[in-house]
């Protein structure tokens, strides 16, 4: 695509054309729904979210990242269905 890896738009492309669908998080209180939310309402699944400036996977209930990124709150996921 010509552009890094770590563009929302080539990994956006990337999940779509391995089947993943994106959704958008509910905004009732953007900055009030975290990932550790996200997180415990998904206890089943693998999941990928996006922050707006960052990535974090959510697999069976717990999220995997490099650092403690709990309390980033998500804009949108994928899942496959």
């Amino acid at each position: 695509m010509g552009d890094w890896a770590n563009n929302n738009g080539v990994w956006d492309s990337y999940l779509r054309r391995r089947g993943y669908k994106r959704y958008i998080c509910p905004n009732d209180c953007p900055s009030c729904y975290s990932v550790a939310d996200f997180a415990a309402d998904h206890p089943q699944g693998i999941y990928i979210l996006g922050t707006g400036h960052h990535a974090v996977t959510v697999k069976q209930g717990d999220w995997l990242d490099s650092w403690d990124s709990g309390a980033e709150c998500p804009i949108y996921y994928y899942t496959k269905e």
